[in-house]
């Protein structure tokens, strides 16, 4: 079976027919530029997952082959340098450049193959993300809502968690939780994919009934990602049927679907239930306008101790600034 699609530049004829040969030989389909421009031209038609590539070529240098790459808005591809420099400089250059890895020639063919795994592994993630944002993106949709109100969950998710983990050491929150954060964020409203259009669009006030009705979203959403990741065994999965689960607990109880309190809701559903709530009112939603900046903050502010953990309202007014900054510069064209 023919694994990923591989494009090598390379201005050695004679490397190029070797590395080429032994990226057959592990089952990669091969594309082969003789330099970075005619590399780039290939990009572009072939659209490879990854490109491995030399420095010193004619025409096109390598450094300049990578810049245009990562210049594609819609490139996720990974690049991997094969240069005869070790220099540390060459090789901090390029990877500032957007380079993924870098190796040294002459090389070992089990170390080029290893890291060849190392560059699926990481494609996989990137495919796996995508999916969860089209998933996410499924509900949006039917609700009337772009793909920026997940875009700036995302943020609010990231710089509460970043300051969060800054403030407090003994809580560990780690680089890879943040990341895990803000990779299933999207998913905190998945179960509305099984709520009525009637109720999800309703333009005003849900009656007790349909409140009922909605409230069942996180239900549905745990339910959905639990199949999946009892499937997947993908370990972010888990962390979002957590999320999923708790961002609509309050901190004084009164909350659903659980009814939790205080630090008995997950860290990762505090942090999602305030981004949430402040991207709800500063956008216009069916069902209301997107509310001023200082009725926003109002709000969030109060909803200390009641509906939020007080120490991530605490980061929200310290960076509210720079969030605000985030719900301009990703409004909605709608808003």
């Amino acid at each position: 079976m023919i694994k990923q699609k591989i494009l090598v530049a390379e201005d050695s004829p004679a490397q190029r027919l070797m590395l080429a040969r032994q990226l057959k030989k592990w089952e990669y389909e091969v594309i082969e530029a003789s330099d970075g421009a005619e590399g780039l031209t290939r990009f572009q038609v072939e659209s490879p997952a990854i490109v491995i590539t030399d420095l010193d070529m004619p025409v096109m240098d390598g450094i300049a082959l990578i810049e245009r790459i990562r210049a594609l808005e819609s490139s996720r591809t990974y690049i991997i340098v094969l240069s005869a420099s070790g220099d540390k400089s060459t090789v901090v250059t390029a990877l500032a450049h957007g380079a993924d890895d870098y190796l040294v020639k002459p090389y070992h063919p089990d170390e080029l193959h290893v890291r060849l795994s190392g560059a699926e592994r990481v494609l996989r993630l990137q495919n796996q993300e995508l999916l969860i944002f089209a998933m996410a993106q499924l509900v949006d949709i039917r609700s009337s809502e772009t793909g920026a109100h997940l875009e700036r969950v995302q943020f609010f998710c990231r710089r509460l968690a970043e300051e969060l983990a800054g403030d407090d050491v003994s809580l560990g929150i780690s680089a890879s939780w943040i990341s895990s954060l803000v990779s299933m964020s999207p998913l905190h409203d998945i179960g509305k994919i099984g709520i009525p259009d009637a109720i999800l669009n309703k333009p005003g006030r849900l009656d007790p009934d349909e409140f009922e009705i909605m409230k069942d979203h996180v239900n549905i959403g745990v339910s959905v990602l639990s199949r999946i990741y009892e499937r997947t065994r993908y370990a972010p999965f888990g962390f979002a049927i957590e999320l999923i689960a708790s961002h609509h607990e309050k901190w004084d109880g009164s909350g659903y679907p659980n009814g939790l309190s205080g630090k008995e809701i997950p860290l990762s559903g505090r942090i999602v239930a305030l981004a949430d709530v402040y991207d709800a009112i500063s956008s216009q939603r069916v069902y209301k306008p997107a509310f001023p900046r200082d009725e926003c903050r109002r709000i969030i502010l109060e909803g200390s101790g009641s509906h939020f953990d007080p120490a991530l309202v605490g980061i929200f007014d310290r960076i509210e600034d720079e969030l605000w900054s985030v719900v301009e510069r990703l409004r909605d064209s709608h808003d």
